[in-house]
């Protein structure tokens, strides 16, 4: 039997400038509460201190919140930018969350993704890597060796350090996050992680995809590890609508909003032009791959397109967005749900073969049937005669 594609939703958050920010964390909440009852595996959350548009700081707070608010899910950090905190708190703080998750939580990482938030707090960007790589390091050893250990690195200590209270879980998940360079994928391999690759979505993240999985699996080797491919999890922004046509015009204005906003206005990110015309942007991305805008049935066929390109992955995430209204929004993670989600699992495969073996053999078992009751009413008559 092959492993169920799992699915879930990475909110960074990307949501535009102007609304009360209480009410969009509310929101945000609501969307896990939703997705848990859509019965989707996982739920990512990002931390960023900066720029306005990602507005949580601490995902791990925010998942304690949707942990009180949802059942089944998983609840991820994504990720924790490790730079920022010393590893020992990174820790404990996973270990809260497992236990007010009742087992439910994932550890994403990485090195931080703004660089405004790394010169905010005194961090050389260029050090955030090797920063990330090495409290990476501890915080496994924290969560998994029983006894105390001291270290001195390059930018934080730990003196004969153990954690009081273990995790709920037998092993926390833990994931790295990915883009284009080998530096993420490498580091998964050095551990022996999981993947976050965040940046599937820009045309060079979905042609380094082919090539990724080849720099975790050398490095793992390298350090005696191993990675499995069913631990991959790559984002996708969606939006789905009863025709391709209509998700891209949904999407359209919000598209056009991010890119042109927040990716070119405010990042300033290298190599991304504004979009003149959202709808044309909507329908380029679509068409090279970068989304999955269209019908359940155009999902299904993006995603197997992405399994091949990429050699297979375990789990395909949503990028969560607001290009759509909300209720647009909320429709298509209902629709991928609906439709997408048990045909990728395997679920309505043994509903339509009974279907078809019944319809394969309707005529006799209608005869049957038939043949059954006229006996029922032979079998009466000679027990109760009619009276004359």
């Amino acid at each position: 039997m092959t492993q169920r594609l799992g699915f879930g939703v990475f909110l960074a958050p990307h949501h535009p400038i102007g609304e009360h920010p209480t009410l969009q964390f509310q929101r945000d909440l609501e969307l896990a509460q939703w997705l848990d009852e859509l019965h989707y595996d996982e739920f990512w959350v990002g931390e960023h201190h900066s720029a306005g548009w990602e507005t949580i700081a601490s995902p791990e707070m925010f998942l304690v919140a949707a942990a009180e608010r949802t059942k089944r899910i998983k609840l991820g950090t994504g990720v924790v930018s490790i730079p920022y905190h010393h590893p020992f708190n990174v820790a404990q703080r996973i270990v809260m969350l497992d236990h007010l998750s009742h087992g439910r939580a994932m550890l994403g990482v990485g090195p931080g993704a703004l660089p405004s938030d790394a010169v905010m707090l005194g961090i050389d960007p260029m050090t955030q890597r090797d920063r990330m790589d090495e409290g990476l390091g501890v915080i496994i050893r924290l969560l998994t060796q029983d006894e105390p250990f001291s270290h001195k690195g390059s930018w934080f200590e730990l003196n004969n350090a153990a954690l009081q209270i273990r995790p709920l879980q037998e092993k926390i998940p833990i994931a790295v996050a990915s883009t284009i360079s080998p530096s993420g994928m490498k580091t998964a391999g050095k551990y022996g992680a999981g993947v976050l690759s965040v940046a599937s979505y820009s045309e060079e993240g979905l042609m380094a995809l082919p090539t990724q999985w080849n720099f975790g699996e050398t490095s793992a080797k390298e350090y005696g590890n191993t990675i499995d491919r069913a631990n991959w999890r790559i984002v996708m922004p969606f939006h789905l609508a009863e025709s391709k046509e209509q998700a891209m015009r949904e999407v359209a204005a919000g598209l056009q909003r991010w890119q042109n906003e927040y990716i070119v206005g405010i990042l300033g990110t290298p190599k991304r032009p504004t979009f003149p015309d959202g709808y044309e942007a909507a329908k380029r991305m679509s068409e090279y791959g970068g989304a999955i805008f269209g019908t359940p049935e155009d999902a299904l066929e993006r995603i197997a397109q992405l399994q091949k390109l990429s050699g297979g992955f375990g789990t395909i995430l949503s990028f969560a967005h607001d290009w759509a209204t909300r209720p647009q929004m909320m429709r298509s993670y209902e629709l991928l749900a609906r439709y997408v989600m048990p045909r990728c699992q395997g679920l309505i495969k043994p509903i339509e073969a009974s279907a078809a073996r019944v319809t394969a053999n309707k005529e006799a078992l209608m005869e049957k049937a038939g043949g059954a009751i006229l006996k029922a009413i032979r079998d009466y008559n000679a027990v109760h005669p009619r009276q004359k």
